[in-house]
């Protein structure tokens, strides 16, 4: 076999010994826990013939961007792809000696069933990985505890891995894992700051969350059990879904512009008062030029863009798209901000970054008087950013619409 490339952080070290059948990954955002679940699970299952590993999201859709996105990597970073074979419908990969790796979801009854039928043609069901596992309900992990049964060889044990960012502390995960002493059960924390191959950039922006959402930064750049509360966007699902732009009413793109912080470039699509993320693209630290040499959204729609950047207008212009200023209004954010919560948000898988986005986005908190304001805090908003502007085309029709049968009297 070829020399294995593993570059680890030291603070997984003790999960990865665990034969606990319950380990328990609690963490921060960029803590590096998903990151050694995955390598670990590769070199586990190259390691010890007999075991097959089950990958989980809640939402089946959201794998190939997350678990397999993820063990993809891990196979890279230390050159085994001459050992495992990517299978892209079902989703799986498969190792030369016979292990496999399946993904799933839990979303409802018929994915459920699934779960109950999953047999493998060499060993066992040995391993389960719940990723995002705070998704999951009790019943879910019920169901998953089941199949892990029967008799094994020597040398191999039962093991379920959740890996997670901790959210309220009312959660059944901390009542049934973190506040009871089970030997069977092992916990671990970790934050950002124990990921040693973080980048400076990366801990910069956790800085500044620091400094304008002490509380936020509590739970998601410490990986504290809390709630991120007064979350501002909540109306938004992740599912797939057509990214033919001929599919739709209307569509659009929206960019943000950015260095230091994301530059934010979505793809949008409209349909029955609905709106549809197809696409993103997401960039650090890249130029103009780098963006638009890799760009992957189409040329012939219209792309709404951060006014404060005349400049990078006339280059995207330049160069082929029809790139144009969003008119920044007083109260426009606001305005935005209402129209998407009035509107169902789909969302496509790989638009990994602005789910995330959204999960954190909130309303800024006046400690003094218990209250939350009507303005955001400007943190990691900029795949948000790229969405308020390319609803402008659907937002501003509709109240030129309105007014109009305002003034006839209608």
């Amino acid at each position: 076999m070829a020399t294995i490339k593993v570059q680890a952080n030291k603070i997984f070290a003790p999960v990865d010994k665990s034969k606990c059948r319950y380990v328990l990954l609690k963490g921060s955002a960029g803590s590096g826990k998903s990151v050694d679940t995955a390598q670990h699970y590769i070199l586990r299952l190259m390691q010890d013939r007999g075991r097959n590993l089950l990958a989980l999201r809640k939402s089946e859709v959201t794998n190939r961007d997350s678990t397999f996105a993820e063990l993809s990597g891990a196979i890279s970073r230390m050159g085994l792809w001459d050992y495992w074979k990517p299978i892209m419908s079902p989703l799986e990969l498969r190792c030369v000696n016979g292990a496999k790796i399946i993904f799933r979801g839990m979303n409802d009854d018929r994915q459920r069933e699934k779960i109950k039928s999953i047999t493998f043609e060499k060993g066992s069901l040995t391993d389960i990985w719940l990723e995002e596992a705070t998704e999951f309900s009790r019943a879910d992990v019920d169901i998953l505890d089941d199949r892990l049964r029967g008799k094994l060889p020597d040398g191999l044990f039962y093991q379920m891995r959740f890996t997670f960012n901790p959210v309220a502390a009312t959660h059944w995960i901390k009542h049934d894992y973190f506040d009871t002493v089970d030997p069977n059960v092992f916990t671990h924390h970790s934050t950002y700051l124990d990921n040693r191959f973080i980048d400076a950039p990366y801990h910069a922006r956790m800085m500044r969350r620091k400094e304008l959402d002490p509380d936020g930064y509590r739970v998601y750049g410490l990986g504290e059990w809390g709630e991120v509360g007064g979350l501002i966007i909540t109306n938004w699902t992740a599912e797939d879904m057509s990214q033919d732009p001929n599919d739709y009413d209307s569509v659009s793109l929206g960019q943000d512009f950015g260095f230091n912080h994301a530059n934010a470039i979505l793809l949008l699509g409209f349909k029955d008062d609905e709106i549809y993320v197809l696409k993103e693209q997401y960039d650090y630290e890249k130029d103009t030029g780098e963006i638009i040499a890799a760009c992957i959204m189409p040329k012939h729609v219209m792309m709404y863009c951060d006014s404060a950047e005349p400049d990078r207008i006339k280059t995207w212009r330049s160069s082929g798209y029809k790139a144009v200023a969003v008119k920044k209004e007083q109260g426009s954010v606001q305005a935005q901000i209402d129209y998407l919560k009035a509107h169902k948000i789909h969302i496509h898988p790989s638009c990994v970054n602005l789910m995330k986005e959204l999960q954190q986005w909130k309303w800024k908190r006046d400690e003094k008087r218990d209250v939350w304001l009507d303005e955001p805090v400007p943190f990691l908003d900029d795949a948000i950013a790229a969405l308020r502007y390319g609803i402008e085309p659907v937002r501003k029709v509709r109240r030129l619409q309105s007014f109009s049968k305002e003034g006839l009297g209608l």
